[in-house]
């Protein structure tokens, strides 16, 4: 009986050993690559991000394409996250299209986002277009040059793929978010001729009541490093619209590349081989700035790019001091979810159309409504004629372990990435905003009744309530990959 006992224990002991075993097998699988190709454009063309567009003149930091690949042994996820205010879906698809028929990675793996620096070229069709035999749409110059960069991002990000582990992270940093948006005490006149009672950027003064919306402070953070400790890539995201403070005529990738950048000497990654890859993502963000309008703006001139070192160490700084807390895993699962919408594209109302009208035919030298009026009627009879009657936008989302990523093809109101949040299955959430397109503003149905700029018809294309549609299938995304 005793024998027996012993070659019982000793099988037992034996199992043990070997499902061990597998399981560190299954561990180790876990693989992540990343790197950075530039895509900073010659001089000459027109700078975007503002209403004129003075031509660029000085580089003062390069745009990049900053990619991440993860790999689960079964699954890859890759991101790809572009220095530009924001890009069309043709030039992301016909990227993803490449990276399918080349690497076999299907669109749904694939999340593309663009940063928002305001001080960079326009990626949306400025110039003379040719159809890429690659992909066979039509596609400028300087399209077909980011197109090409972004898929060489992915392929060296992955020749750089070697065994790896992830954590995730997260500290709030108050100190850079506000609303930039303003109940006023006495309503205000919009360019298309309607009074409203919110105003983007009012400046400091008694007409002000309270902020029209909240923040997110949170700067949520992937950690990748290998699996003897080099640090591989960091991606976070901060609902940070952009900083600024740049020179007119420069090109600068804003805080998003200095934080990624800064990141890197902190950890020590200088010297590493591949390059560790710093990534700063927009959240939601479209209704939020790091103007403080509940005070006065100080007297003194800040020097250019002062205020954007500034919040990049400050925000660096912070990730790194929560870095030394984190809790590495080997064991990783990814998942993914994708789904297409149509949305209704907004028209201009009988009053809208009667007021630009007036503008249209009005030469006198001041303003009938607003100091913008011009512009808004020219793009509005511009929308009525040429816009279609809706829109298709990819939704999308990627689940890692026990974090959930979605993504919003606009400029996305502070409250919604809030609301996802709460709503989440995960135990972290992010939105990434300004992926796999870029159709404008998207205010919340409570922020359309308020009115401001972002709700103004043409800075904001859809449905008013296109922003409860979206946070409602993003939720099912999540939910589908829990």
């Amino acid at each position: 009986m005793e024998e027996i006992k012993k070659i019982v224990g000793g099988l037992l002991l034996v199992s043990m050993l070997i499902f061990a075993q597998n399981n560190e097998s299954l561990g180790q699988q876990f693989k992540a690559g990343a790197s950075i190709t530039d895509i900073t454009p010659h001089l000459g063309h027109p700078i975007v991000g503002n209403y004129n567009s003075p031509p660029a003149t000085y580089i003062h930091d390069p745009l990049s394409v900053r990619t991440l690949v993860l790999d689960d042994g079964a699954k890859e996820l890759v991101f790809v996250i572009v220095d530009n205010v924001h890009i069309n879906r043709e030039v992301f698809d016909a990227a993803k299209a490449i990276l399918d028929r080349d690497l076999n990675i299907p669109a749904k793996d694939v999340m593309m986002a663009s940063t928002h620096t305001h001080s960079g070229i326009s990626l949306n069709g400025g110039g003379l277009k040719t159809i890429s035999p690659e992909v066979g749409v039509a596609l400028d110059e300087y399209q077909t040059f980011a197109v090409k960069r972004m898929v060489d991002g992915v392929k060296i990000a992955r020749e750089n793929k070697t065994l790896a582990k992830i954590a995730f992270g997260s500290v709030d940093v108050p100190e850079h978010v506000f609303n930039r948006r303003w109940i006023m005490k006495d309503s205000v006149m919009n360019p298309l001729g309607q009074l409203e009672i919110a105003k983007m950027n009012p400046g400091h003064s008694n007409d002000l009541l309270r902020p029209a919306g909240p923040v997110d402070p949170e700067v949520a953070f992937i950690a990748v490093e290998s699996q003897e400790g080099t640090p591989i890539a960091l991606l976070a995201n901060y609902s940070l619209h952009y900083v600024g403070g740049v020179p007119k005529g420069h090109i600068s990738a804003d805080y998003f590349a200095a934080f990624g950048n800064i990141m890197g000497e902190l950890l020590g990654a200088d010297a590493n081989t591949p390059a560790f890859v710093g990534i700063m993502t927009n959240g939601t963000s479209g209704d939020v700035n790091n103007n403080d309008y509940s005070r006065p703006r100080p007297t003194e001139a800040v020097p250019p790019y002062e205020k954007i070192q500034y919040v990049a160490n400050d925000v660096a700084n912070k990730v790194h001091h929560k870095y030394k807390e984190l809790d590495f895993q080997s064991e990783v699962k990814l998942g993914s979810a994708l789904s297409e919408m149509t949305l209704t594209v907004r028209r201009a109302s009988p009053e809208i159309l009667k007021n630009v009208a007036l503008v249209r035919d009005y030469n006198g030298s001041e303003p009938l409504f607003h100091k913008l009026e011009k512009t808004y009627a020219k793009r509005v009879f511009n929308m009525e004629s040429s816009y279609p009657d809706s829109v298709q936008i990819v939704l999308q989302s990627f689940a890692i372990n026990d974090i959930g990523i979605a993504s919003i093809p606009f400029e996305v109101f502070a409250q919604i990435g809030l609301d996802i949040k709460e709503q989440s299955p995960f135990k972290n959430t992010c939105t990434i905003e300004l992926a796999n397109g870029s159709y404008g503003y998207l205010p919340t149905p409570a922020q359309h009744q308020l009115g401001g700029y972002e709700s103004w018809l043409t800075t904001n294309r859809v449905q008013k309530d296109a922003s409860d549609k979206i946070t409602s299938e993003l939720i099912k995304h999540l939910n589908q990959l829990k």
